[in-house]
């Protein structure tokens, strides 16, 4: 699957900037601090987007999910 995939719903960030493809996902999270990359939850976002531009099917779903939760968590430390 390409990494040009987009996700079934788009992702959206605070302030209003959406993710659409694994691609865009991928790039958010190389835009963050190295330290916040190297989070457990950002680990584990990196790996299922791998998974999904590997392999696709149901990886696609989990990489949104894996994605959701690592923003959710940044977002409940600030």
């Amino acid at each position: 699957m390409p990494w040009s995939a987009a996700f079934d719903d788009p992702i959206t960030l605070r302030g209003g900037r959406k993710l659409r493809t694994l691609q865009e996902a991928a790039d958010h999270v190389m835009h963050l601090p190295e330290d916040t990359q190297h989070g457990p939850h950002w680990q584990t976002a990196i790996e299922t987007l791998i998974h999904a531009a590997e392999t696709g099917g149901g990886w696609m779903m989990f990489a949104r999910i894996a994605m959701l939760r690592a923003l959710n968590a940044d977002t409940g430390r600030n």
